[in-house]
């Protein structure tokens, strides 16, 4: 897709549409940036969204499969601030194994349901 992989992780104050996350904000960024693909990490502006894609200026931006972001609405709101990039959604990652936890909520439930 590009050369680079930067990630934006939402600030917690941000996340509105589910319950927010258990680890702090600057552990997750820390988190993410240990990904072997990532090379950079950053943290989400608590107030303006595009204050970090401004910084970095993308040539593309790779929304995950479960964003809540419009990607119409996100592309008219990036080119009005003059923010000139493509818009892409990634696809669910597939697994056949049917005990591998890939999600955040999904480890807290399993533990949840293993350990109460």
């Amino acid at each position: 897709m590009g050369d680079e992989l930067h990630v934006i992780v939402a600030r917690s104050v941000n996340v509105t549409h589910k319950e927010p996350p258990v680890v702090p904000d600057e552990q997750r960024r820390e988190m993410v940036g240990a990904l072997k693909p990532v090379d950079e990490a950053h943290l989400g502006h608590s107030e303006d969204i595009f204050i970090p894609i401004e910084r970095i200026e993308p040539d593309i931006i790779a929304l995950g499969y479960d964003q809540h972001h419009d990607d119409e609405q996100l592309e008219a709101a990036l080119s009005a601030r003059g923010i000139d990039c493509d818009i892409c959604r990634a696809s669910p990652l597939e697994t056949e194994a049917a005990d591998r936890v890939l999600s955040t909520g999904r480890i807290i439930d399993r533990i949840l349901d293993e350990r109460s």
